[in-house]
């Protein structure tokens, strides 16, 4: 074979093993870098290029980087804004997924897992009718209730602005005589300094990481989970080679479960460190869960009617998988 033929088929060669590789651009709401949900990420980001050879590659920007705002994320995800991304806010492009987040529905983690699995089929077409593949997702600990007010039980929100994420998670305040705001997370710390809302609904290792000096309490109240999800552009996905899109959910399908186990542990830390910093902990008064169970319940029965069809199903497989 002469010279000039065996340089051409290398320089083919290699021209067709640049135009197997991918570059992806990754965004998420986070804008923290030490992070469980970040460092969850990053892993994903540096096992992708190490197991498939850098035949993928991902550059994960954080939150407040780009000029895409939380709740749009997983539109720009579906548009090709960014190929990959991790999102919290989702619920306004793909409401079907609140069903999870519903105020009492959910009180455990096993009745979570039971629940996600009911949910995952309806939730992978969900997110296929806005152009994105859901390969997974992490939760975050139970959203617990921490004031600038003494709180020993629900009935002391009565009267209270509480700052919230949801309209579920606002029907839950107005329950008990509370007012529910909505604000950025970025908004909170001013507007706790101001008087603007006197509380929030968090995790000690979600949003009272960075807000607890403002909140000098904590209710340990489970209200309901929140979570996100791991999603792809569709088109980007199909576009990588089967064995490439085999290993993503597989690295997806660990390092999900990862990063709420790492939040899971994180929530004790903060709990003690935020307690030795002179946050007041209460555990949840008896009867509570029982009170505010029967306030909710029929919430959700009339949200999910009022919404559809599709709604109305999705609650009963997931009361069903639970047993409620």
């Amino acid at each position: 074979m002469k010279l000039g033929t065996m340089s051409a088929i290398f320089a083919l060669a290699a021209s067709t093993c640049l135009a197997q590789a991918e570059e992806w651009t990754a965004y998420t709401y986070s804008s923290v870098s030490t992070t469980a949900a970040v460092k969850g990420m990053n892993r994903i980001a540096e096992r992708v290029a190490e197991e498939t050879g850098s035949d993928l590659t991902i550059e994960l920007h954080l939150g407040k980087t780009l000029q895409i705002a939380s709740s749009d994320i997983t539109q720009a995800v579906g548009d090709g804004v960014v190929d990959f991304a991790a999102d919290f806010f989702f619920s306004g492009n793909v409401p079907l997924a609140r069903v999870l987040n519903l105020p009492m529905l959910i009180e455990n983690d096993d009745e979570w897992a039971k629940a996600y699995a009911a949910m995952e089929p309806a939730l992978v077409e969900a997110f296929g009718e806005q152009g994105v593949v859901l390969l997974g997702g992490y939760r975050y600990p139970e959203q617990t209730i921490f004031t600038t007010f003494e709180i020993d039980g629900l009935d002391d929100l009565n009267g209270h602005k509480i700052r919230v994420t949801s309209p579920e998670q606002g029907k839950f305040i107005e329950e008990f005589g509370g007012a529910p705001i909505t604000l950025s997370g970025s908004d909170v710390p001013t507007s706790l300094e101001r008087g603007v809302i006197e509380g929030v609904l968090t995790a000690s290792a979600g949003g009272a990481k960075n807000w607890h000096e403002f909140l000098p309490y904590n209710y340990r109240f489970s209200v309901n989970y929140g979570n996100s999800m791991i999603i792809a552009n569709a088109d980007a996905f199909e576009a990588l080679s089967e064995e490439t899109q085999a290993t993503l959910r597989k690295i997806v399908a660990e390092e999900g479960p990862a990063t709420t186990a790492e939040f899971t542990e994180d929530e004790g830390v903060q709990m003690k460190s935020q307690a030795e910093a002179g946050m007041t902990i209460v555990q949840a008064a008896d009867g509570d869960a029982d009170a505010a169970r029967a306030k909710l319940t029929p919430f959700w029965e009339a949200w999910a009617k009022e919404n559809g069809p599709e709604y109305e199903a999705a609650l009963q497989a997931v009361r069903e998988a639970i047993g409620k």
